[in-house]
């Protein structure tokens, strides 16, 4: 299992955080140390013995006097149980599910609130891919999957919590507008907050990944779980491959959505072709979505390289103009390169024989054919979640 190094960061404005206790143990201290007011927004809430550490600490802040705001996904956090709502808003917190799946009018799968976002006292904000669940923690058992978050302590955390306010209240005007970044000119580091939620008018992560990749004179190294990429990246990803950019991408060995892994799989001959490196995690499920470019600059959040993150769901991430910082973390990188299955053109002819071919290609059309129906569709309650 890879072990990364949780304190040799640093920063105080941006601290790296991984799956398993270190994001549990940093989402509870939050939770604890909160004042005023806190806001949780996320794609899954599940009630086993994770969630209900968590839920443990909301409840204490609420005794507090502490304004909670939890934003939880209908489909996502389909199983979260109705006693519990009615618990929290008895006792003074708010919850709010963003567009059930079932409704009297509707059944609706589409867009979903797929971002991982924590905000406390607008002082300090957790961003990343992790939901609250025990396959994010791990078990004794069980190791965790494979994902990073940002912990930000920045004057950026106060439009952070004004963003969440709108999204928690449906203001569309207020969801509109962008995050400006921040620079600590202390640590020389920039800040961005990266949005995509298509339907407000917001693409930043995706045109953020493309322009870094076509703007790359070096190298390029992508965690890439769910890795289906649209034209516009793909292409930007050969072209950087023509110009000599090294490019590694670390994608899912074990998944969660075998179907999803089959469909990338069909991907690999053509990003062979281009010299793109390939490896696989196989030690656990790989939910990571992240990218270093030219050991200047990192992005890390909940925005897979996919359709559905593109122009269905709403995504988070955090951009961070830094050397030093991505200096750090592409050596965490290289570290989970070194246990990773590195997959070669001889490797993957091997594996590649006429049956595995017809199964790729099937999953790839299937899983992009259901991309593009839950995307697309028109759905009345676009505007209402």
């Amino acid at each position: 299992m890879f072990e990364s190094k949780k304190n040799n960061l640093p920063f105080k404005s941006v601290q790296l955080v991984h799956s398993g206790e270190d994001y549990f143990s940093r989402l509870e201290r939050i939770i604890n140390d909160a004042v005023t007011e806190i806001h949780i927004q996320t794609y899954i809430f599940d009630n086993d013995a994770t969630g209900k550490r968590i839920l443990l600490a909301i409840k204490e802040a609420l005794k507090r006097q502490v304004k909670v705001y939890l934003l939880l996904d209908g489909f996502g956090s389909l199983s979260f149980p109705n006693e519990i709502s009615k618990e929290l808003r008895q006792a003074g917190g708010h919850i709010r599910f963003f567009s059930p799946l079932f409704s009297a009018s509707s059944f609706y799968i589409g867009r979903r609130l797929h971002k991982k976002v924590v905000v406390a006292d607008g002082k300090v904000a957790l961003i990343g891919g992790i939901n609250i669940a025990n396959r994010y923690r791990g078990t004794p058992n069980t190791k965790p999957w494979l994902d990073f978050a940002i912990e930000i302590n920045s004057p950026i955390a106060k439009d952070i919590q004004s963003h969440c306010k709108a999204n928690y209240s449906k203001k569309k005007s207020a969801l509109r507008k962008t995050i400006s970044p921040i620079f600590d000119a202390e640590e020389k580091v920039m800040i961005q907050i990266l949005q995509n939620d298509w339907l407000n008018r917001k693409s930043e992560i995706s045109k953020a990944y493309i322009k870094s990749i076509r703007n790359a004179k070096e190298k390029v190294i992508i965690v890439g779980s769910y890795f289906l990429p649209g034209r516009k990246l793909t292409n930007a990803l050969l072209e950087a491959s023509k110009t000599k950019v090294k490019i590694q991408l670390i994608l899912s060995g074990v998944s969660d959505l075998p179907m999803t892994h089959r469909a990338s799989c069909y991907l690999y001959s053509k990003l062979l072709k281009h010299n793109i490196e390939l490896y696989e995690w196989n030690q656990s499920v790989l939910h990571g979505k992240a990218m270093v470019v030219d050991g200047s600059w990192t992005t890390i959040g909940s925005f897979n390289l996919n359709n559905l993150s593109s122009y269905a769901s709403i995504e988070m991430n955090v951009g961070i103009e830094s050397p030093a910082f991505a200096t750090l973390f592409e050596e965490e990188l290289q570290q989970i390169l070194l246990q990773c299955q590195k997959i070669t053109p001889e490797s993957f002819q091997t594996r590649n024989n006429f049956i595995s071919k017809i199964t790729t290609a099937f999953s790839y059309y299937i899983t992009r054919g259901i991309e593009i129906i839950v995307t697309y569709l028109p759905y009345k309650r676009f505007n209402h979640s």
